[in-house]
């Protein structure tokens, strides 16, 4: 999953959505570091990150991406869940999608003196762009995946990963619809 799910499974604990937040970007010794809530949001990500990987409808639609997008099928998968998740946010939440970015911006941004400067920096440009939002939309996931052709060792690989979405879109919509909840059932373990 990618920071729209990490930060909605995380409800309205503000340390769950900071550690859901840091959980890519931080070293164990680092975590230590951080309050208890925020650790226990880290080990929230960790799970959400685990089971996700892990889980047959995932499996599924990695399996049918990997001929394409080769070894970030699984990557594009996290992002496409994230789009889904924006097509179906009235059936997961009643607070408008919106005011849920706002509000998660928020307590990012209330969090900044623990996050590492490179950390932080990015969180500036996940406001300023409005990433939570922009997973909504075709242009926005382009916009995502030409920002992360800047990262990544095969760019080429995400040739395509718009359209591969569209043309997916039916398999992956129902993957996501068993898998989501499912998911959303294994982090009751940590309330």
């Amino acid at each position: 999953m990618n920071f729209l799910a990490h930060t909605f499974l995380s409800g309205d604990n503000e340390g769950w959505i900071v550690g859901n937040f840091l959980g890519d970007f931080l070293r164990n010794k680092q975590v230590q570091a951080l309050p208890a809530a925020i650790r226990e949001g880290v080990k929230l990500h960790r799970h959400i990150d685990t089971y996700t990987d892990q889980h047959p409808a995932v499996l599924q639609g990695v399996r049918r991406l990997y001929p394409e997008h080769h070894k970030y099928a699984a990557v594009l998968m996290d992002v496409y869940y994230d789009h889904l998740l924006t097509q179906n946010w009235a059936q997961y939440s009643q607070e408008p999608l919106h005011e849920f970015a706002n509000r998660a911006y928020a307590v990012l941004l209330r969090y900044t003196d623990l996050m590492p400067e490179p950390v932080a920096q990015r969180l500036e440009r996940m406001i300023s762009d409005n990433w939570l939002l922009k997973y909504g939309t075709f242009e926005g996931l382009d916009f995502a995946f030409e920002r992360m052709r800047h990262y990544v060792s095969a760019p080429t690989h995400l040739d395509g990963a718009v359209e591969s979405l569209q043309h997916h879109m039916p398999a992956l919509q129902e993957e996501f619809g068993v898998f989501f909840p499912d998911l959303i059932e294994s982090i009751k373990v940590f309330k």
